[in-house]
């Protein structure tokens, strides 16, 4: 998912440092990735745009050799059911498979038997609405995957909606920037504005948590300890001005920390004028986008697919992060 120019950068820096002409300075550096899954994320760009910064598309290139990994190292293919499984996880790769709208067909028994998101809830999250609160290895091997963040934030909070728990709301202060020299240009916005934008890597304005609920971090506040972006984790406690949160995956799974609230700051390409929203770094993590999933392994996957996926390889990406073909259901 790096842009090329990336590379690139370390390229040039390497070869300052060391002094030599030869890519990345001589040092031989590993790549690893799959072409399959998702690309490199061009805001508003078109598909030549994509291709175009992928690695492939570099002067790099040229000395790359390359290693196939053969191995499926999350299915036991032992088994003919999870070998056939994985075959048809290349297929879908390769773009086979297509029905005649061109759209991609799900073996049968992937699909839920009630086509309805209330089925696939309770099919992933059995007992989720009852007390006491579930383990967090519960929480750690189990997510619901879609492909739009509005979905994601539909089905996270009709989830913590049925959880067990007093909730706690915490609002966002939302500024804007003026642009004139007496500040009037953040007049041309209201409050009720601003507070609706909603956009990639930015916490909502209505932030809801109950005690025992899982959230995902935003933002890198300690990446020695594990508490970086994407690292989630258990809300223990709450106040105002911080949250105790238990670390749920990594090496620090179980350990403790603490979440302040942060002045978060979204992109231009996202928000066309200066924006900043102070609210804590956190996202209610019972659904996940699938962008967000890649990389990692789950014990047990439901795939949200009423609204159709909208870039390279995020099907592909979605069915591989199962580790058991009879774990994963879709509707």
């Amino acid at each position: 998912m790096q842009h090329h120019h990336i590379h690139e950068a370390v390229d040039r820096t390497l070869q300052d440092i060391r002094h030599s002409d030869k890519p990345f300075g001589g040092l031989y550096i590993v790549f690893g990735g799959d072409f399959k899954q998702i690309l490199p994320v061009i805001v508003k760009g078109s598909c030549a745009q994509i291709f175009g910064a992928c690695i492939q598309r570099s002067h790099l290139w040229g000395s790359v050799q390359l290693l196939k990994l053969a191995q499926n190292m999350r299915l036991n293919t032992v088994e003919e059911a999870e070998r056939n499984f994985a075959k048809w996880q290349l297929e879908v790769g390769h773009g086979k498979h297509p029905d005649e709208t061109g759209s991609m067909t799900l073996l049968d028994h992937l699909k839920c038997p009630e086509n309805t998101i209330s089925s696939l809830i309770s099919t992933i999250y059995p007992g989720i609405n009852e007390l006491p609160h579930p383990p967090d290895d519960y929480f750690a091997s189990c997510t619901i995957l879609t492909s739009r963040n509005d979905n994601v934030d539909d089905i996270n909070e009709k989830m913590l909606l049925d959880f067990p728990g007093e909730e706690t709301e915490f609002l966002s202060a939302d500024s804007i920037k003026g642009n004139g020299e007496n500040g009037e240009g953040e007049l041309m916005y209201p409050v009720e504005y601003s507070n609706s934008i909603n956009c990639s890597g930015l916490p909502l304005h209505r932030l809801k948590l109950k005690i025992g609920c899982p959230v995902m971090i935003l933002r890198n506040l300690n990446a020695g300890e594990g508490v970086c972006n994407g690292s989630r984790g258990i809300v223990t406690r709450m106040s105002n001005r911080v949250l105790e949160v238990r670390l749920l995956t990594g090496e620090h799974a179980g350990k403790m920390t603490f979440i302040p609230q942060l002045s978060i700051t979204p992109s231009p390409s996202q928000v066309p004028f200066e924006f900043c929203r102070q609210q804590f770094p956190v996202k209610v993590c019972f659904a996940l986008s699938i962008n967000k999933s890649q990389g990692q392994s789950v014990d047990i996957v439901g795939l949200d697919l009423r609204n159709a996926v909208f870039t390279h390889g995020q099907l592909y990406v979605a069915i591989f992060r199962v580790t058991s073909v009879h774990n994963i259901k879709a509707i």
